[in-house]
This record gives C-alpha cells, sequence and structure tokens, in this order.
C-alpha cells in the first residue's frame, strides 16, 4: 500500500516529499529547511548506499516505489537507470543555463546536477623530497620508478574505482587496456576495496602513514584536505593529475521516480536543485562542482581545485553493454 505523501502540523497541510539519495550526499540543513518553508513542503532525504546500490534499490521497488525523486545515478549507470524506466520525464527551465556537454538524456528523465573527476591524487611532498617527476600520462605509471606507489579501488566494489577503470579503456581502447593493467600488476599496483581504504590506510598524503603517494581520488580531493585541515594550512598537502586522459569525467542526475503522488513538488525539487543557490552550496557539501555556470564556486575552489582540460568520458550505452565484462577481465587480470 503507498504511503499518504501528507502530514498535518498545527492543522496545516505539510506535503511530504521523499528523495532517494546515494550515501553521499550531503546539503546544508537552512537551504533545505528554505526549501520546505517555501513550498509548505517537509523534505525526507533516504540515503541507500553507493550510487550502485541506491540504483538497484530504485529499480527493484519501481512497481511500488519508496521515493518521489531520486538523485546520484552517474552517467556509468546512466543507460541502465533509463532502460528500466523508473523515471518520469521533465524539462526543467533552468536546463536551458546548463550547457549541453551534461545534458546526456535527450528525454530528460535524468536532468545532470554536479560533475566531478575522478583522477590520481599524490603526496606533494613525497615527490618533491624524492625529486622525483610527476607522471603525465597513464602509461607512465607502469615505469620502474613508480613501483608500488599507486593504490587503486576496485572496480567491482568502488564507484571511483570504476571510473579509474574507464579512464584506462578510454586511454588505451578496447585491444590494449588489458595489457597496461597487466603492466600496472607487475609493477606492483596496490588494490583496495573501497575509496576509504585507498585514501585513509594506503595514501600517505592524507594520513601522512599510508605506503603509497599516489592514489585513485577526486581532483576536488585536495581542496577537502585544505578545507578541513587541523591546524589550518596555506595550501593542501595533496594535487591532482589532470593532463589529458589521466581523470574520467563523473556527472551525477536526478529524477523523479514514476508513480509520484507529489509530482509537481518533485518538479520544484528538481528546479531547486539545479538552482544557483542549491548548486553554490554543494561544493562545500559533497565536494562536487556545479553543472549550472551562474553558480560561484567558494574562494577555496578557486584557490585549488583543478580541473582536467581534456577528462575521459565514455558513451553510457557503451558502458552499459560491456560494463560486467570489463569488471570480469579486469579481476581475472588483476585479482588473479
Amino acid at each position: 500500500m503507498k504511503k499518504i505523501h501528507q502530514s498535518f502540523v498545527f492543522g496545516a497541510v505539510i506535503s511530504l516529499l521523499t528523495v532517494m539519495t546515494h550515501d553521499s550526499f550531503a546539503a546544508s540543513e537552512d537551504l533545505i529547511a528554505a526549501f520546505e518553508q517555501e513550498n509548505n513542503a517537509r523534505v525526507v532525504f533516504l540515503p541507500s548506499g553507493d550510487s550502485g546500490s541506491a540504483l538497484n534499490r530504485a529499480i527493484l521497488s519501481k512497481e511500488s516505489p519508496q521515493a518521489d525523486v531520486f538523485y546520484g545515478v552517474d552517467n556509468t549507470f546512466l543507460t541502465r537507470a533509463l532502460e528500466s524506466e523508473i523515471f518520469e520525464p521533465y524539462e526543467s527551465p533552468i536546463l536551458a543555463d546548463i550547457p549541453v556537454e551534461f545534458q546526456l538524456d535527450a528525454t530528460n528523465q535524468a536532468l545532470p546536477v554536479d560533475y566531478g573527476d575522478v583522477c590520481i591524487n599524490y603526496d606533494r611532498a613525497y615527490f618533491e623530497e624524492k625529486g622525483l617527476p610527476l607522471p603525465t600520462d597513464l602509461s607512465d605509471l607502469v615505469k620502474p620508478e613508480y613501483k608500488g606507489l599507486l593504490v587503486v579501488e576496485n572496480p567491482a566494489t568502488s564507484s571511483p574505482g570504476l571510473a579509474f577503470l574507464m579512464a584506462t579503456i578510454s586511454r588505451f581502447t578496447e585491444e590494449t587496456w588489458l595489457d597496461f593493467w597487466n603492466d600496472l600488476r607487475a609493477n606492483g599496483v596496490v588494490v583496495a576495496n573501497d575509496w576509504e581504504t585507498a585514501y585513509y590506510t594506503n595514501f600517505s598524503g592524507s594520513s601522512g602513514k599510508g605506503p603509497q603517494p599516489m592514489v585513485v581520488s577526486y581532483g576536488s580531493s585536495p581542496v577537502a584536505e585544505y578545507v578541513f585541515a587541523d591546524p589550518p594550512v596555506d595550501e593542501p598537502p595533496t594535487a591532482s593529475l589532470v593532463s589529458a586522459g589521466m581523470c574520467y569525467r563523473q556527472i551525477e542526475f536526478v529524477g523523479i521516480l514514476k508513480g509520484t503522488r507529489q509530482l509537481s513538488l518533485a518538479q520544484k525539487f528538481v528546479d531547486f536543485m539545479l538552482s544557483p543557490q542549491f548548486q553554490e552550496d554543494m561544493p562545500l557539501q559533497m565536494f562536487v562542482f556545479p553543472v549550472n555556470p551562474k553558480a560561484q564556486l567558494p574562494e577555496a575552489y578557486q584557490k585549488f581545485a583543478q580541473i582536467p582540460d581534456e577528462p575521459s568520458v565514455l558513451d553510457s550505452a557503451w558502458i552499459a553493454e560491456n560494463r560486467e565484462r570489463w569488471i570480469d577481465e579486469w579481476t581475472r587480470t588483476v585479482i588473479r
């Protein structure tokens, strides 16, 4: 039985909007409260695991939706979401402000909200002290001087791990990407199951204790290092390798779930997520970049964010067709 999306507060009818998200979603409480007050609504967020797990939950429950809006599907899973027909098309008027490069769904079932680049982060002090030149191409990572210096995440269990796998497929093509990974394995690449382990246990640039001075993370991670540094620092201790083809661009989308009883309110919430007000809140909440160019980046981003000029992006349909095979081939090559 579907729940009634209304509640009563001191005699007033309050509309209830449920938003299913991945676990990394965050937004300022006062910003959400302002939306609620303006729309006489209450917004409830439903964290549902990483982006892949959250999408699975939305698909499995599509006959009896658990939410009105879904946020967090990215371009590596976009085709799967669209083929599952879980979204209600909505052409937000704010799409007119969004660059077409982010609008990957011509049917407007999934609308772009933010983007980020999965890159290799490095420990600046390590490379300076060793006098070691920085890699400028993914192919450099198999050179002897970088033996054992890189930790990556397993693409079968990690979103950034999967994105980095996509970067290598884009760079080395379908014919030779496995050769690269075979050589990388021989050069001592370390594999962690998740980003938290890779970044906070293996990487030397964050904890200062890990053995690897390079880690697959995000182009915004150095900004986070600066913002959360205790004691404060003048500049982040880490930076990103952003040469052509070394990063993979992730774009995240929001969609209105079919079956919602709050279609008008859901549309308003989508507009809200695309508005400069919400877009300016995201960088210091989720450490992603706004897709709306009217949004101003925080000072820390203006100082330290590195955005690659030529990030890798693969066609969503091609990813959907080959994702599981690629992961299986990677597993047999690297975890054997």
